[in-house]
């Protein structure tokens, strides 16, 4: 890639960010806007309506400051642990960043630039150069120029290594300090029991209470049983979907289409574990819409109350609004009060629904599974880290997520089906990877002018013309690859759903595990290094000249990172802040629904997407500071961005769904650790390569001590990351002895963890003897 093809993507993707930020400035201090600019603080109360002015229709850089201010400990107490070990991974690469921009802009990429290997730099036409005479190809075989180069990665490993060590330490403090500073949870009392063994004739609750009373007669408290509720829920859905009431949808093909839609695919004769997953991602939207209890009783009695109110203010409504029409997407207006059109068949989908639960709560529905409480967070610790039985594969334990960030339809499905699923997903995810070099392939020849000629010799003239071929070889490549790249994240998070987890936030940390690798492999592997060799496919005949063009070609990519960077990281970041999706499908839905007194949908980040996304930049830097250090200013400015955007989103967007305590540091700590040995390798081959022998030899103790510092991290942190201590888990079990309050806590521990499918549930009119009110009587 030569100056100028950069310089069009820079400026293609620097007007793009400028964009963004002028009109994310003038549209987010709009009324109508509030709901997707700042949804977390119209949630919480804390957004005004403003008169209008004309400052509201000018861009202002006021959010910069407001996003600047709040300290990390607001940022913990607001956003949780998890944003915090978000915003360190930002902070950590540009602490790294700067050191090695510094080594890289000032030392190496002078000495790269006195090189003549290649060519030499023509000052007066620059833009006509390629970006290799910038790298360390362009360094002469044997110059003595090349240990500064070996200088620089041993100064930037220890560096890092001292960076990696001290976050480590800090996240892994910070994660005791939040749970001693945190509330009882029931999590914390709780595990979950696998592979109960059932006599004949004695129920799963049944056996679960006897062991239990028998060999943990001083701390076990209670436990729940799981139970098949696949139907049930099912039912729920199609009570729910269809209701005027509560959705209040006007006449609309769109939102038909799409209830039709979602009826096939929960329906459709898929692999029970399949089906299961499409049902939960439909079963979230409604309780985000209707308020649906994801929780046992411990977030029961609001969302009830929420639920209620809104069914007693739609009931009260004038007739006119109940079957309003339905603006310019309403195609078909409503024709007479569909409250009373769906009445009869929502008093039988109610009977049917009791009755399928009253079928499920008996035993024989019973999965041989149950979230089993203990009186303190030491006995729940202690039954989960001992082999409970003789047979080491029965009664297996694990840690209980918190009640609601359960996956329920994890137990829906049998151990062979759970089995069969996980081959499933390897079997998917291998058969992405390699899919995805189809794309990687075509990006290559984007990127390669004269081979793109080659292949299309009708395009010629087209791309003869300067500014065509700029923006073909520039900004085309690194734009198609990050649309495909796009569809990794839902598709990795459904994968992860499929393979057994029995939380949504270990589904997610699942996700991110597979959307950090897929994209490793594919952008970096598929495409930096053997992009190169498949431009020079004869070479592969010859062998020896195979070395040759590794030590040219390999920092050669570095252009296609540079353009990557600019178009994935700098536009997303400021996508991310313009929100562009959710402000679009607000523009498509006003007209279409009615929310004036629904619940403001506050969403979370997603980290499986945002954080291999990081980590990728990262590995970008590091791998690639020596070798062309002309990344290193773009990589800045990206995380920059990123670190002002992602606090405003973290106040103003963002609010925590599930809680992970900081687990996703440790994937942070092994990423940057495989960067620095992937530099390592790098280096020596370049090295050998370059002629200088000793410099290659100095280079393998490098990867070595850089492993070892990585066990010892393991050991010294990891644990921490993986269980609290037995003096964290006693010290606060003593905080709470005196505690008034316990004993309430643990009266609402015995039905945290009861299935919400199994809940009563009462949406009709229709009031008789038959059925449960929809609050107690003294709520009422």
């Amino acid at each position: 890639m030569i100056v100028s093809a950069l310089l069009t993507s820079l400026g293609i993707n620097f007007g793009l960010c400028i964009l963004f930020f002028t009109l994310y400035s003038v549209l987010r201090k709009q009324p109508s806007n509030y709901e997707v600019y700042m949804p977390r603080l119209l949630a919480d109360g804390l957004s005004q309506q403003r008169r209008f002015n004309l400052q509201m229709l000018l861009p202002t850089p006021g959010w910069v400051r407001r996003a600047w201010q709040p300290s990390e400990e607001e940022m913990l107490a607001s956003a949780g642990l998890d944003a915090v070990v978000f915003m360190r991974i930002i902070i950590l690469s540009l602490r790294i960043f700067c050191v090695a921009g510094i080594i890289g802009i000032f030392v190496l990429l002078p000495v790269n630039c006195t090189g003549n290997q290649l060519a030499s730099i023509d000052f007066a036409n620059l833009t006509s150069d390629s970006l290799d005479v910038f790298s360390i190809s362009n360094v002469n075989n044997g110059s003595n120029k090349l240990w500064i180069h070996f200088s620089a990665v041993y100064i930037v490993t220890v560096f890092i290594c001292c960076l990696l060590y001290y976050e480590y330490r800090y996240i892994s403090s910070k994660r005791v300090t939040y749970f001693h500073s945190s509330k009882p949870q029931p999590h914390q009392f709780t595990i979950l029991v696998r592979s109960i063994p059932v006599s004949v004739g004695i129920s799963v609750s049944d056996s679960v209470e006897r062991f239990f009373t028998q060999y943990h007669p001083s701390t076990y408290l209670s436990h729940v049983v799981v139970h098949r509720t696949g139907k049930i829920r099912n039912l729920i859905l199609y009570l729910f979907i269809p209701s005027p009431r509560l959705l209040k949808v006007r006449g609309s093909t769109i939102c038909l289409l799409t209830v039709i839609s979602l009826d096939i695919l929960i329906w459709i004769k898929l692999f029970p574990s399949m089906r299961e997953a499409f049902a939960e991602v439909r079963r979230e939207e409604i309780r985000k819409k209707v308020m649906l209890p994801a929780s046992g009783h411990s977030k029961n009695e609001s969302n009830t109350k929420k639920l209620y109110k809104r069914l007693i203010h739609f009931r009260t409504e004038s007739p006119q609004s109940k079957f309003e029409c339905g603006g310019c997407c309403g195609l078909f207006p409503h024709k007479g009060d569909l409250l009373e059109q769906y009445e009869k068949k929502f008093e039988d989908s109610e009977e049917n629904l009791r009755l399928e639960q009253s079928d499920t709560s008996s035993a024989g529905e019973e999965v041989r599974a149950a979230f089993v409480s203990f009186k303190s967070r030491y006995g729940a610790a202690t039954a989960f880290h001992m082999q409970q039985s003789v047979n080491p594969t029965q009664w297996l334990t694990e840690k209980a997520p918190e009640p609601h960030d359960v996956y329920w339809p994890f137990f829906s499905s049998s151990f062979m089906g759970r089995w069969i699923s996980k081959l499933l997903v390897v079997l998917a995810c291998i058969s992405l990877t390699v899919l995805f070099i189809i794309p990687v392939l075509f990006v290559q020849g984007l990127a390669n002018l004269a081979q793109l000629e080659v292949w299309f010799p009708f395009l010629k003239s087209i791309l003869s013309i300067t500014f065509v071929s700029q923006v073909i070889t520039g900004y085309l490549p690194s734009l198609i690859l990050l649309l495909f790249l796009k569809m990794a994240p839902p598709i990795m998070k459904f994968l992860s759903s499929i393979q057994g987890y029995i939380s949504n936030s270990e589904i997610e940390k699942s996700a991110c595990d597979k959307v950090l690798w897929f994209t490793i492999w594919n952008v970096f592997f598929g495409n930096v290094l053997s992009g190169s060799v498949f431009t020079q496919i004869s070479i592969l005949l010859e062998p020896k000249k195979i070395p040759a063009m590794l030590a040219v070609s390999v920092p050669a990519q570095a252009s296609f990172c540079i353009a990557y960077v600019v178009t994935s990281g700098w536009t997303s970041v400021a996508t991310e802040l313009f929100r562009m999706i959710p402000f679009i499908c607000s523009l498509i839905s006003k007209p279409c629904v009615r929310s004036s007194d629904d619940e403001v949908e506050v969403p979370s980040l997603p980290y499986h997407k945002d954080i291999p996304r990081l980590l990728l930049f990262g590995l970008f830097g590091i791998t690639y500071f020596f070798l062309a250090p002309l990344i290193v200013p773009f990589l800045l400015i990206y995380f920059c961005l990123a670190y002002i955007i992602y606090r405003n989103q973290f106040i103003n967007v963002y609010a925590p769904k599930y809680e992970t305590a900081g687990k996703y540091w440790p994937i942070v700590h092994h990423l940057m650790i495989f960067s620095l040995v992937l530099m390592h390798a790098i280096a020596l081959g370049i090295f050998t390569l370059k002629k200088l022998p000793l410099a290659s030899t100095l280079i393998i103790p490098l990867p070595v001590l850089t492993l070892l510092f990585n066990a010892y991290c393991s050991k010294r942190f990891l644990p921490i990351f993986t269980a609290y201590s037995a003096e964290t888990l006693i010290k606060k079990d003593r905080e709470d002895h005196n505690d008034a309050t316990m004993a309430e806590f643990f009266a609402r521990l015995e039905t945290a963890y009861f299935d919400p499918a199994l809940l009563p549930i009462q949406y009709s009119t229709n009031y008789d003897s038959r059925t449960s009110p929809l609050l107690p009587s003294t709520e009422v």
